[in-house]
């Protein structure tokens, strides 16, 4: 199948999907620059990065199963894996940092609250 051989709606609503999914990492990066602290600018990115991919996932997703005439769930795959992934990911580096700043003895960051041994 060519792009000429693609029915307008399908070409409107992938266009849609692209569209969304880039405007959605754009603003992820834009808040990754933005951000004043680590701490901060650890948010932005994930919701970028998971939400912007579903939009060009769902573009690819739709234009392959036209394409194809079959679902193609290649996409739903990596869907998952990037959702799971990147959370993940940015949970440790932010872990990481707040330990390495509680160690320095940063200022920013509260001091860890030690629980007592119920004996």
């Amino acid at each position: 199948m060519s792009f000429d051989d693609i029915p307008l709606w399908v070409a409107i609503l992938v266009a849609a999907c692209v569209l969304t999914g880039a405007i959605l990492t754009f603003a992820g990066a834009v808040g990754l620059a933005r951000m004043p602290s680590f701490y901060q600018r650890i948010h932005a990115p994930t919701l970028g990065t998971s939400f912007g991919a579903l939009g060009v996932l769902a573009a690819s997703a739709i234009l392959s199963s036209v394409g194809e005439g079959r679902f193609v769930a290649h996409e739903v795959l990596i869907f998952i894996f990037v959702s799971v992934t990147t959370p993940v990911t940015l949970m440790l580096l932010a872990r990481a940092a707040l330990h390495r700043d509680r160690v320095e003895g940063s200022s920013e960051v509260p001091a860890a609250i030690e629980k007592p041994i119920d004996q």
